[in-house]
């Protein structure tokens, strides 16, 4: 699926993806994922429904869902590179997204978020009811490589 708007490109072709932009934006500008090791987010991208936003042949933004495809997705690693923010890009992704053909039909689409709830919410997310039935384990500081962590 592919999308041309206002001279940018929307894709879900992995194909297209430039693994080094995207690991640079995680491990160094997301608050997410810092310090990620370039392997795991290739992993990460061979194991989900990858997104790309391209200006000319440059990526610009990108982000997965974690799924499968049947019943669940959750959002992750959503970006727009800052000097191509505020141009509408990450409600056009989130359209393609939403509507994406293989996420039809699932009973529960999932994200987390610090700073972008307006962005989400106008696309029917909205708090979990029951935040009490949720449980999780967090890794804090995962990607610390050995050495570091002293």
């Amino acid at each position: 699926m592919e999308i041309s708007d206002n001279g940018f490109i929307f894709s879900d072709d992995v194909q297209k993806l430039n693994l080094t932009a995207i690991h640079h934006y995680l491990s160094t500008q997301s608050y997410w994922a810092k310090e990620i090791p370039i392997a795991t987010v290739a992993r990460s991208i061979e194991n989900s429904l990858c997104f790309g936003i391209y200006k000319d042949t440059v990526q610009v933004g990108f982000a997965r869902w974690i799924t499968d495809k049947a019943t669940f997705a959750y959002l992750a690693d959503v970006y727009v590179e800052e000097p191509f923010r505020n141009q509408g890009l990450s409600k056009k992704l989130m359209s393609l997204m939403l509507f994406h053909p293989d996420l039809q039909g699932l009973r529960r689409y999932m994200l987390a978020t610090v700073d972008a709830h307006g962005l989400y919410e106008q696309f029917g997310f909205k708090p979990i009811e029951n935040p009490e039935r949720l449980m999780g384990v967090v890794i804090k500081d995962a990607y610390l490589t050995k050495g570091q962590e002293d």
